[in-house]
This record gives structure tokens, C-alpha cells and sequence, in this order.
């Protein structure tokens, strides 16, 4: 392998031999720790990405890196040829630690929405009856789920289906947080599920109202429709709480008897249910959803694999110990409270918006510009990496382990740069 010796020459390798479908700030990191990240060069920086919130758990977790390093040296894969004796104990953690009554392990998120749509098709088919081939699934306008050929089907993304085509048909889209148009969507013969983002994270953390994932869980009730929740990226404590469907829900664990919790029919994790070792997905349900499913319908060579399973548990472990949840929580309301502080004499961000420690600053400029790259470049420089979604919108989402000061110091570096940005 080559020996990288500087940021340049590792930015153009994979700009001579990589496929160019990401467009990454011109930093190359080589170490993270916790909060930290390091380049090549040996610049320290605050993330504040966590790699779309798939290391909640912060970079290198010693108990999710030991219990890798313990798995890794006895058994990886086996495939689901044969039974392994680490896949059943994470079948009854996970199911326990969510509160479902069975789970189809995944590798990666857009292989996890895959599987949910299947298994909601055929919900649909064998339990509630619809005609073969018309079943149809209602989604949100600028949603995010991936980018398979079936995904991109129902996404309003122009940029993501340009050539790509032609596309998977049963797919209904309507506004986001809009309960009556679900609830008219809803009517149409031969709805079978809902498939929804809690919080939109890649449109730009958009936040519904506060009621509106219970009231989309009545309204699919009433019609004998599920509730498919997508929370790879809010779930696992980065809203707050266990998941973003919870709510504003306070406790450490899921709980049925919380005002604010809609339980999803369908639960799909992803990202942090690893802490960012192995990709592990999981989609969960209870058994009357998931037994549609037989021997030879659906799998995965590497999927629940015993090597992802035990990072999984560990991962999940330390979300519960840490108490990750209450962290985000607590830290996201200053966060939010500083930055709108910055907002108010600030005219270059328009607003903030968030929940828990997923967070976005909208800057005022159009779409079309450079302002907000700019700005996270400038935020780079002076030792904290964000990244643009939708041209105008700057996330930040730090690691779920981060303290107190350090969100303090970090806050005071993210106004220091947008008070002396010129355009």
C-alpha cells in the first residue's frame, strides 16, 4: 500500500482512482479519539458530523474496540447457512433492549429500508389482504432513505434519480408533517405502510411538530397500515431520547407507556447501533409483521454475522451506561440556546432548528451558493468539521460523548467564524 505523507497527495489518489459520488471537505484525517479527529498532518478537530451520526459513541470506543478485538480473533462469518452462538444473543438483546418481539439483522441502512419495504409488501399481501402487486407505500417529499434504484424510485431529489431510471413503481408521496395529507393518502385502496423519518436529517433536520408522529400512528392504525420508521440516523440517543419516535421522553430505555411514544410497526437502525466499527443494520417488528418473512425470501451473506452482532451489543451497552440519551439531551438545549443567541446578531444565519445533539443553522444565502462550504471550510480551519446538506444548511451533530466544555468551546468557534465571515 502507499505510504500517505500528506493531505495533497491522499486527495489525489482518490480523486486518480476513486469514483468522485462524494464531495468531502479537502481535510484527511488519519486518527479520532472521543470528540477528536486528526489530519494527516496532525491538525486536531472537533467532529462535528460523527460520520452522519454513525459514532453517537464517539471515535474508538475502548469497550465497543475490545469487544471487537475479542470476537474478531474467534469467529467473523459463518453465514446464516449454519447457526452461530453470538446471533441469538443479540436477537434477544436488541428485541428486549426495543421493546419488539423479533429482528432481521442487516448490514447497512439502505439494505435495512430495503428489507422493510419487502416485509411490509408482503404484510400487506398475506395479512391484510391486498391484490398482488398493488400494494402501495406512502413517503414523504425530501425524504432520505438511500440511494438504491428502489429508494431513489420515491425520492423528489432531482440530483439523485437524474439517469437513473426507470424507477419502482407503488410509492405515494405527500408533504412532511402534514397529517391530514396522510390521513387522505391513507384512503387510497392498497396502502400498506408509512414510511417516515422522525426528524428529516438530510433535508436539513427538519423537526415535525411535536404530536405528529403519534397522530401518524393513530391515523395508520385506524386503516390497518404500518408505521415504518426510519431512525438510522436519529435513533440510538442522538435526539435525546433512545429514539426520535419516543419523543420528548425522558427515561433511558423505550417505553409503551409514555405519552409522546409511537411505537413504529416497523423500526429501522442502523449507523450508531455499531458505534461506527461494522456495518450492522437491523429492522425490527412484532411477530405478527415479521414471520411474512419464510426461509429463501430474504438475506444476507454477512448479515447477522457474529462479529457485528457482538460490536452491536457492545455499542448498545455503552449508549445505556453512559447514559447517552440525557447527554444529548441536556447539551442539545445549549446548543440550541447559544446558537439562536448567534442567530439574533448574526445576519448571515438565518435560524436554528434541532432536537438532542442533531442540529442545523440555516445560513441566509440561497442554495445555489458557496456560503455555507465556505463557512464550514473557514470552521475547518480553526479546528471543527461540519458539513453542508441543501447548499444553505450547516448539521452539526457531535459525537453523543462530548462534555460540557467542549460543546462550549466548540460553540464559541462555530460564532466566532459566521461573526467574521464576509461573503
Amino acid at each position: 500500500m502507499e505510504t500517505i505523507t500528506s493531505s495533497k497527495q491522499a486527495i489525489q489518489l482518490e480523486e486518480r482512482y476513486g469514483a468522485h459520488n462524494y464531495h468531502p471537505l479537502p481535510v484527511v484525517l488519519t486518527r479520532g479519539e472521543g470528540v477528536y479527529l486528526w489530519d494527516v498532518e496532525g491538525k486536531k478537530y472537533f467532529d462535528f458530523l460523527s460520520a452522519y451520526s454513525a459514532v453517537n459513541q464517539g471515535h474508538c470506543h475502548p469497550r465497543i474496540k475490545d469487544a471487537m478485538i475479542e470476537q474478531v480473533g474467534t469467529l467473523t462469518l459463518t453465514s446464516r447457512a449454519f447457526y452461530n452462538d453470538v446471533l441469538g444473543p443479540f436477537e434477544k438483546y436488541i428485541t428486549e433492549y426495543f421493546g419488539f418481539d423479533m429482528v432481521l439483522p442487516m448490514n447497512t441502512g439502505a439494505e435495512g429500508v430495503e428489507t422493510a419495504l419487502k416485509l411490509a409488501r408482503k404484510w400487506g399481501y398475506e395479512r391484510k389482504g391486498v391484490a398482488e402487486n398493488k400494494a402501495k407505500i406512502i413517503v414523504a417529499e425530501n425524504n432520505f432513505h438511500g440511494r438504491t434504484t428502489t429508494i431513489i424510485s420515491f425520492s423528489n431529489d432531482a440530483n439523485a434519480r437524474k439517469s437513473f431510471g426507470p424507477f419502482t413503481d407503488g410509492f405515494i408521496r405527500i408533504p412532511y408533517d402534514d397529517i391530514v395529507a396522510l390521513e387522505q393518502a391513507l384512503e387510497i385502496e392498497g396502502v400498506v405502510g408509512f414510511l417516515i423519518e422522525p426528524i428529516q436529517g438530510e433535508a436539513g433536520v427538519y423537526v415535525p411538530e411535536e404530536d405528529y408522529m403519534r397522530k401518524a400512528k393513530a391515523a395508520c392504525a385506524a386503516q390497518n397500515v404500518l408505521l415504518i420508521a426510519d431512525e438510522i440516523q436519529t435513533g440510538i440517543a442522538r435526539t435525546g431520547s433512545l429514539l426520535a419516535v419516543c419523543g420528548n421522553c425522558t427515561c433511558e430505555a423505550h417505553c409503551e407507556k409514555q405519552e409522546t411514544y409511537a411505537k413504529p410497526d416497523i423500526l429501522i437502525l442502523g449507523k450508531a447501533i455499531s458505534g461506527g466499527f461494522y456495518p450492522v443494520s437491523a429492522v425490527l417488528a412484532d411477530r405478527e409483521v415479521m414471520e411474512v418473512i419464510k426461509p429463501g425470501q430474504h438475506g444476507s451473506t454477512f448479515g447477522g454475522n457474529p462479529l457485528g452482532a457482538k460490536v452491536a451489543m457492545a455499542a448498545l451497552e455503552v449508549v445505556r451506561d453512559e447514559k447517552l440519551a440525557q447527554n444529548a439531551r441536556k447539551l442539545g438545549e445549549i446548543f440550541r440556546n447559544r446558537m439562536r443567541k448567534m442567530v439574533d446578531r448574526n445576519p448571515i444565519a438565518k435560524l436554528v432548528r434541532g432536537r438532542g445533539l442533531l442540529n442545523a443553522v440555516v445560513i441566509n444565502d440561497s442554495p445555489d451558493s458557496t456560503t455555507a462550504w465556505d463557512i464550514c471550510i473557514q470552521l475547518a480551519e480553526n479546528g471543527l468539521l461540519a458539513k453542508p446538506t441543501h447548499g444553505n444548511i450547516i448539521r452539526f451533530a457531535p459525537p453523543l460523548v462530548i462534555t460540557e466544555d467542549q460543546l462550549h468551546e466548540c460553540c464559541d468557534i462555530i460564532e466566532r467564524v459566521i461573526s467574521n465571515f464576509n461573503k
